[in-house]
Order: C-alpha cells, then sequence, then structure tokens
C-alpha cells in the first residue's frame, strides 16, 4: 500500500509517499481502508520535531480516518466487514495511508449525513473540543463559555457543542470569521486583531483556550471565582488560578469510541456540521501541511485518500 512518512524532521519536503507493507489487525483490531484522513496542528508539530525524538522514525503521520472495515482481527467484533467508521487514531499508527489497523474501541460509525471528507475532519479536533468542554471544563446548561480560536478545526467544533449543551457562547476569531462563528451559534464574536476580549466580555464560567501564550495570560481576568480555564496548549498559572479560585486543567484529546458515537448522534441531529476548508489528495500531504500550518484555516484540511 502507499502512505506517507517522515525519515527526518523538518519542513513539508521531509514528507515522502512511500510502498509499505499492509499491515495486519491484531487481536480486538480491524483493518480500515482509508477514505480520507485530516491533517491537524500536531501533524507539523511533530514534522518540525517538536514531540517525539529521532529514533521512533521513519513514522506515518495523521491522527484521525473514516474508512470502511476491510478484515477484522480475532477476538470480540464490534464491527464488521463493510461497515463505514471514523476513529482517532492511537498515536503509535497514523491516518496518512492507504490502509490503518484500528482498535475498535476507539472507533464508531460514520455519520449517515456525512460523506467520507467530512467524516475525517471530525475525530481529533472534535474530541479535543468535547473533552475540553465537558470532561475538563465541566461545561453545564446555562453557563457562559470563552472560546478562544472559534473558527479554527476545534473551535468551530467547541462552538457547536456548547450551543447543544445549552451554553452561551462568546467567540474570539479574526474579523473575517465573524459571520462564520455567529451561524456555529456564538451570541457575540470579539475580532482579536483590533479588541481585547477582557475589555468586551463580563466574567465567564469557562475559558477555553485554543491559542495559549499572550491569549491565555489575559484570559484569567474574565473567569468568574469557581470558573475554570482549559488550555490545549500549555498549563495554566497555578498561583495564578489559586489567587482568583478559578481550576484550571491543560489537557491532550485521547481517543475515544464511545464519544464520538455521541457527537455521531448530534451531527445526525442536524446540530452539528464539520466545516472541510479544503482537500488534497493523499500524494499532496505536505502541501496540504504547508496550508494548515502558514495560512488562516476556517475549519479542516482534509487527505482524499481512495
Amino acid at each position: 500500500m502507499h502512505a506517507v512518512r517522515i525519515h527526518e524532521f523538518g519542513g513539508p519536503e521531509v514528507l515522502k509517499l512511500e510502498d509499505v507493507p499492509d499491515p495486519e489487525p491484531g487481536r480486538g483490531e480491524v483493518l480500515v481502508e482509508v477514505r480520507a484522513s485530516s491533517v491537524n496542528p500536531v501533524d507539523y508539530k511533530i514534522r518540525n520535531g517538536g514531540f517525539l525524538p529521532p529514533d521512533l522514525l521513519p513514522i506515518t503521520l495523521g491522527r484521525d480516518i473514516s474508512g470502511v472495515v476491510r478484515r477484522c482481527g480475532p477476538g470480540e467484533r464490534n464491527f464488521e466487514p463493510g461497515q463505514a467508521i471514523y476513529a482517532m487514531l492511537p498515536s503509535d499508527r497514523g491516518g496518512y495511508a492507504e490502509q490503518v489497523a484500528v482498535p475498535e474501541a476507539v472507533c464508531a460509525r460514520k455519520p449517515e449525513r456525512l460523506d467520507f471528507v467530512q467524516a475525517a475532519a471530525v475525530p481529533l479536533a472534535a474530541l479535543t473540543a468535547w473533552q475540553g468542554l465537558f470532561d475538563h471544563g465541566q461545561l453545564a446548561q446555562g453557563q457562559l463559555v470563552l472560546i478562544h480560536g472559534a473558527a479554527g478545526g476545534v473551535g468551530h467544533f467547541a462552538v457547536q457543542f456548547a450551543r447543544a449543551r445549552g451554553a452561551q457562547i462568546i467567540a474570539t476569531c479574526a474579523g473575517e470569521d465573524e459571520g462564520f462563528a455567529l451561524s456555529l451559534g456564538a451570541k457575540q464574536v470579539i475580532d482579536y486583531k483590533s479588541e481585547r476580549f477582557e475589555d468586551e466580555v463580563e466574567k465567564v464560567d469557562l475559558v477555553l483556550d485554543l491559542i495559549g501564550g499572550d491569549t491565555l495570560k489575559r484570559s484569567y481576568a474574565v473567569v468568574r471565582p469557581g470558573g475554570a480555564i482549559v488550555s490545549t496548549l500549555q498549563e495554566p498559572d497555578k498561583s495564578k488560578l489559586a489567587e482568583r479560585g478559578v481550576r484550571g486543567a491543560h489537557f491532550r484529546a485521547q481517543p475515544s469510541g464511545d464519544q464520538l458515537e455521541q457527537i455521531g448522534r448530534l451531527i445526525d441531529s442536524g446540530r452539528v456540521t464539520p466545516a472541510v476548508d479544503r482537500t488534497y489528495p493523499l500524494a499532496r500531504a505536505a502541501e496540504a501541511e504547508n496550508w494548515l500550518e502558514h495560512q488562516h484555516v476556517r475549519g479542516k484540511v482534509v487527505l482524499t485518500v481512495h
């Protein structure tokens, strides 16, 4: 089969389309014919050398896929050949490939409303938004949440999930994305380029920080006592949290087939829709990563495979 791998760290040019052996599904795994795989910031961060030691190379990048089950490994079966699934992959395997062996526990049925490209845009970004809002942020109906980076891959899911939960949403994003954020369910949109969010918002119950840096530093001032700051990028400052009586968490999303099933039901009900910025064929994965890393992206970038 074909897969896009890296043998060294560096720019997009280190991504190489290669012939590699077909994977074999182990116990509790399914062999998936990949139809589409989305590109996430973690992919170019790994490629740039930010996460893994070089002795793990070569590797195939890509953390989420949609596709069709072709074969099942030994053990109890939750899926059968021919079923359409989507999944966030464990970190020890990659989705920039024509096939991948996937643990059944991280798979879920592909939402019926979505084609394979749209479905591939969901798993990592949607699970990040879901776990940030609900597992770590404990967002509840009627609460007020501030979402930084609301028009991006994770952010556009977070706005929709918060709306579905019955929360009120304030979104920060670029001014050209105001209409997009409002259409997703934000009640107020702040242009981070021309406005300071701390001058525009009342105290919120939760900040979901998808930006980090100065944005995170300025967020402590807008959380009410007893509220929370959840960041996907860095650990919140414990002293500032304690000073303001605020909870804080930093996390990386974990694969979960059960949560993808819940997300899929929301999608099929019409309450959540993934946004795809653009697509590239698998052989042009380098262009896709370069676009995501250096351009203003609304929603997700997806690779088409089969």
